[in-house]
């Protein structure tokens, strides 16, 4: 790998043919014959145990047989790369952009007056994302400041004084502060019916205590920072390391929730917007409290390829896709190729780790670039191991990491946290803040490297292994990577296949939003409606809005017969022939069950729809849309959003 400093960054450029890149055999450096777990490139020894586990030498050697088929494919193209430039920020740089990122851009700058938003969002935070926030506002307004900016420069304090009484501090976190909730459990201080939403510490310190969760119970619940605040202050600054002998991954496990777990997807687009602000802070409020530092890296825009297959951007390549079959949220060449390798057998032995034939790789490569729109392609001359190469170039060809520039290095930090259980609530932040597009790509290939694994008894592909062969793929980004890599490459290769075999054992974990978070955007909908609801501005038309709810629910009622009893909740399925049902809610009664109900009806088009397909939604109140998992229980549910509609619906619909 070459670097050159320039004035605004540093120029990463890919390895070139005839530059002898590390790994190669043109090199020298990591030769199969040589002992790679026991030396580093320059001769000094290398400590195995320093990695979160212990890898044998064998899943080692996988590693670096990957490493260096990727760089014979990259020796074997003649076209010389494009330059990724990653820009190094200038001093409080970083910090605004994380703000920005997070929402909350208008604490700061010209537009800082209008800041309304902002202070509901941060009324919800808890101690520890309050304390991430505020270290990253006073980096930025003594930036500021240094610069004789013109425009209105906020005050920490002033930012954090909640209205209402607060008990103890947000600055040193040494007392838990609160979040403002009504007495009354059901009552909210405007009189409207709702739940009392805990998020906040005062009452997290003793839940932490009192929860029986176990060692590999995944507490969703509280918040995982005030988690490893509370960890860190029990044992006196003291935090247990994760054993460095223990191959054998936990078997870390999520506690059942009575209202039900939220996957990703389960929320409307504005809900998850705010999902992802507040996944960012809790991130970082995580590693400031695990004193690890977490910086988003940025690339600068560079020129790509706007059509074909590989080297193109996601985004770009689903657009095209999306025009062959609407709705595809995965690139259709990269479900193809899944389905070619499974077409033949996943019980071939060194599946993924044996690779194609180069020339051969590339040949088809270059057809597929010609032939795969056109449907002329023929894919029987595709062989497995060529169509495993083929995905695995795929992923390494994209302009930018499947685990995007920003987060590629924040993914590989994941290996230098204490515990594995704080590993694993870093990862399930992360893929939280991925965009839809690599995420949904990230998902494909996960789910498609457990059905590898659960073969590994006839294709000798056990989690290690596939992990081994796959890390390269994800974390060796070309032209990205550390300045140290020929001091790292080893103590790199064993966390970042690691974070690997993380993503794919608790990939379902993953892909579940923390409850806590839920928690935190139903606080804010609740909190942004009283606001409107005591804008002046809004009177009149609040007036007008409720004169023609109330018009239209003594339609309904006309309809109904009959207002909805306590204890009762109507729902609706205008999909369905049987479009309404009054459903009384009993302590036992779930999601699943009200669904069975409606699909009972023998009559229009319910009998052509299958369980699978329709869900019971969670629509208003304090939530935008919620798509409810079938063991949710509704009484507790109601409990919790008492002013919810509920509607069953296809996730098309």
């Amino acid at each position: 790998m070459n670097w050159r400093s320039g004035s605004r960054g540093v120029v990463l450029t890919a390895y070139h043919p005839s530059g002898g890149a590390p790994g190669s055999r043109r090199s020298g450096q990591y030769t199969m014959n040589h002992d790679h777990s026991r030396k580093t490139p320059d001769g000094a020894s290398f400590d195995r145990s320093g990695s979160q586990d212990s890898l044998d030498e064998l899943s080692m050697d996988d590693y670096w047989k990957e490493l260096e088929n990727i760089h014979e494919t990259r020796g074997n193209n003649q076209e010389e790369r494009v330059a990724l430039v990653v820009k190094e920020p200038d001093e409080g740089e970083l910090e605004e952009e994380w703000l920005k990122e997070a929402g909350l851009s208008n604490l700061f700058g010209e537009s800082s007056g209008d800041s309304l938003e902002s202070m509901v969002f941060l009324s919800t935070l808890t101690r520890t994302q309050k304390a991430a926030v505020e270290k990253r506002v006073e980096t930025v307004t003594q930036t500021m400041r240094k610069k004789n900016k013109q425009h209105q420069i906020p005050d920490v304090r002033d930012i954090f004084r909640i209205q209402d009484d607060s008990k103890g501090k947000v600055c040193d976190g040494s007392e838990p502060s609160t979040v403002g909730t009504s007495e009354n459990k059901n009552e909210t201080q405007d009189g409207t019916k709702g739940p009392k939403l805990s998020l906040v510490t005062g009452e997290q310190n003793s839940l932490l205590e009192d929860m029986p969760f176990s060692d590999t119970d995944i507490n969703l619940e509280i918040p995982f920072a005030e988690q490893a605040a509370n960890l860190r202050d029990s044992s006196a600054g003291k935090m247990c390391k994760s054993g460095g002998g223990d191959t054998l991954l936990p078997n870390f496990r999520l506690p059942k929730d009575k209202t039900g777990t939220t996957k990703i997807g389960d929320l409307a687009p504005q809900d998850m917007k705010k999902v992802y602000s507040l996944a960012l802070i809790e991130l970082t409020a995580l590693y400031d409290i695990l004193g690890t530092e977490f910086k988003q890296q940025k690339a600068v825009k560079i020129k790509t390829k706007d059509s074909g297959l590989f080297g193109v951007p996601l985004p770009v390549l689903l657009e095209q896709d999306q025009k062959k079959v609407p709705g595809t949220k995965i690139p259709l060449i990269f479900q193809k190729l899944i389905a070619q390798i499974e077409e033949a057998t996943l019980e071939t032995e060194g599946l993924l780790r044996i690779p194609g034939v180069a020339t051969r790789v590339k040949s088809l490569c270059q057809e597929l670039e010609a032939k795969f729109y056109e449907g002329t392609f023929n894919w029987e001359n595709v062989k497995q191991h060529d169509a495993a190469s083929l995905l695995k170039l795929f992923i390494r060809e994209l302009p930018q990491p499947l685990l995007t520039v920003e987060y590629l290095k924040a993914f590989q930090d994941v290996q230098n946290l204490p515990t594995k259980k704080q590993q694993l609530q870093a990862l399930n932040l992360l893929v939280l803040l991925l965009p839809e597009a690599n995420r949904d790509t990230l998902k494909v290939l996960l789910e498609f490297l457990q059905r590898v694994i659960d073969h590994r008894d006839k294709n000798k592909m056990t989690l290690k292994n596939v992990a081994m062969v796959m890390a390269p793929n994800l974390f060796t980004f070309h032209g990205f990577g550390s300045k140290t890599i020929e001091q790292s490459e080893f103590v790199m290769a064993a966390g970042t296949a690691n974070v690997m075999r993380f993503m794919i054992q608790y990939q379902k974990l993953l892909w579940t939003i923390p409850k806590f978070i839920v928690n935190q955007v139903r606080k804010q909908n609740t909190e942004s409606q009283k606001k409107e609801k005591k804008d002046k501005a809004m009177k009149k038309l609040l007036k007008k809005m409720a004169y023609d709810r109330e018009k239209h629910e003594k339609q309904e009622k006309t309809l109904n017969d009959a207002d909805v009893p306590q204890g009762v909740i109507r729902v609706q399925a205008p999909h369905l022939s049987k479009v309404s049902m009054a459903i009384q809610l009993t302590e036992e009664l779930k999601a699943g069950d009200v669904v069975a109900r409606f699909l009972s009806q023998k009559s229009g088009n319910v009998q052509t729809l299958k369980k699978e397909e329709v869900f019971l939604y969670e629509i208003g109140g304090n939530i935008g849309e919620r798509c409810l998992d079938d063991d949710t229980y509704m009484k507790d549910l109601y409990q919790l959003n008492p002013n919810a509609e509920w509607v069953i619906k296809s996730k098309q619909s």
